[in-house]
């Protein structure tokens, strides 16, 4: 049954969104003594960001932090939605269904945190990392398996490409066949 509802809700997505800070990295932030930070990204991620560009779908980040690092990483995946700094997640997700003409339902979040619940309520599909509080992982649709900074993204993405038929096609034109 859920399966047959994780179809439904992924064949109208247009467009996936991910917190930054415990999903696309494990949280940790390396602040250095010039100011600087560094973060760590899952390159498992990265390529399942560039497999959903390549079934038509369009990412992005939303995250409460700004920084050099993320700006930096979505410009390598070619995000079409980069919203850093963000105090309400919920008014940048409005704010982004509106300038791209989406609705809720054409919106797919991943969230770790308490902070992302108000954003849950505006997309028609929300997902987790393993690592998240109780109350997260109770209000998301998927919870992954996988934690934070982890490939839990790449994890999620690839549900949603399984669920739309679009998985093996895509990795056929990647020259990948599956045994």
């Amino acid at each position: 049954m859920k399966d047959e509802l994780l179809a439904r809700r992924c064949q109208a997505l247009k467009l996936v969104l991910s917190d930054v800070d415990g999903v696309m990295t494990d949280g940790t932030i390396l602040l250095f003594a010039d100011g600087e930070e560094a973060k760590a990204f899952h390159v498992r991620d990265g390529y399942g960001i560039a497999l959903a560009h390549a079934a038509g779908l369009k990412t992005g980040v939303v995250s409460g932090r700004r920084s050099p690092s993320v700006e930096r990483r979505a410009a390598e995946l070619k995000m079409a939605v980069v919203r850093l700094g963000v105090s309400d997640k919920r008014a940048a997700i409005i704010e982004i269904r509106a300038e791209l003409g989406l609705g809720p339902e054409e919106i797919a979040y991943i969230g770790d945190d308490l902070n992302d619940l108000p954003a849950f309520a505006e997309v028609g599909l929300t997902a987790t990392p393993a690592d998240a509080p109780f109350e997260v992982k109770n209000q998301a649709f998927m919870v992954t398996e996988a934690r934070g900074g982890q490939g839990c993204v790449r994890e999620f993405l690839e549900a949603i490409l399984r669920a739309r038929g679009d998985w093996e096609k895509v990795l056929l034109g990647r020259g990948i066949t599956l045994g």
